[in-house]
């Protein structure tokens, strides 16, 4: 896809409603198994209007799960994540009954360690609690057009680093969720304000999770606004939350949205398998 591409928000062949005003969008109408081109051409312009969508009853197998994600870019195999046995292109998210640690438990977004950050994560659940595990979802569109236009200017002129180390590298502490400690880690440095390669809206990207500081500023000196700027992120009224069913889908694109798993279903099993699809090096909005 390419921003050329993207239409008015017109649907003839799927229906399409939005969960709140912040982000997200339900799609229905649809069998991801066995899609119309024309079905295929509605469901891109959904997923880049609305950030985030969703869908229910999708009976996928693995191969299934990956051909429909090798539709929207190559697969972009997380090299920390444990995989399903026999499918090295989908990783595991699982917590087990006895756990009482989750993944994904604070808001953030995937790959930005990357020197080309995914495009998108696309997560099936294959068992779900019967309350509890939702994962809610904010739109970093608003979060940057609501700041101030001092605030604007000043982020347009900033680049952040971005790290892998403190999350999964070797000294880890997150090897009980199942992640692999590796060496194969690093920093990157990103646009705080992209130009996003399929809308062209300005988004506001940093992350709770992997940005340590800003570009040429000390750890210190930029946890102050750093700090501003996640609480802000995540205001109510840029957000969705999404209750998951058995075989309920939901993409996100990485470059317009943070994510945040619940942890809210101790003594129940919880077992999702996600597939990550290749983004592009980003853009700064200046």
């Amino acid at each position: 896809m390419t921003p050329a591409t993207i239409k008015p928000a017109t649907y003839d062949t799927i229906e399409v409603s939005k969960l709140t005003g912040g982000c997200g969008a339900e799609i229905s109408g649809v069998d991801l198994r066995a899609m119309s081109n024309r079905q295929w051409n509605e469901v891109q312009q959904a997923f880049v209007r609305h950030g985030v969508i969703f869908f229910r009853d999708q009976e996928l197998t693995p191969e299934q799960h990956i051909e429909f994600a090798q539709r929207w870019a190559p697969i972009d195999i997380n090299r920390f994540f444990p995989a399903v046995a026999g499918y090295p292109q989908i990783a595991e998210v699982r917590k087990e009954p006895e756990g009482k640690k989750n993944i994904g438990n604070l808001w953030h977004t995937d790959h930005s360690y990357d020197e080309k950050p995914a495009m998108g994560s696309i997560l099936l659940a294959r068992e779900v609690p019967d309350e509890g595990g939702d994962t809610l979802f904010a739109n970093m569109y608003l979060a940057f057009e609501t700041l101030s236009e001092g605030m604007k200017k000043m982020l347009r002129g900033l680049s952040a680093v971005h790290s892998s180390v403190h999350v999964f590298g070797p000294k880890n502490d997150r090897s009980a969720l199942g992640f692999k400690g590796t060496d194969q880690v690093g920093d990157v440095i990103h646009p705080v304000v992209i130009r996003h390669p399929l809308s062209g809206r300005e988004a506001l990207y940093v992350n709770a999770d992997f940005t340590t500081q800003f570009e040429g500023w000390t750890v210190e000196d930029s946890k102050p606004l750093l700090e501003q700027l996640y609480r802000h992120a995540v205001r109510p009224e840029f957000t969705c939350r999404f209750r998951w069913r058995n075989n309920s889908i939901a993409f996100w694109d990485n470059r317009a949205t943070w994510h945040y798993a619940a942890n809210d279903y101790h003594g129940a099993r919880r077992l999702m398998h996600r597939i990550t699809v290749a983004g592009c090096a980003l853009e700064a909005a200046a």
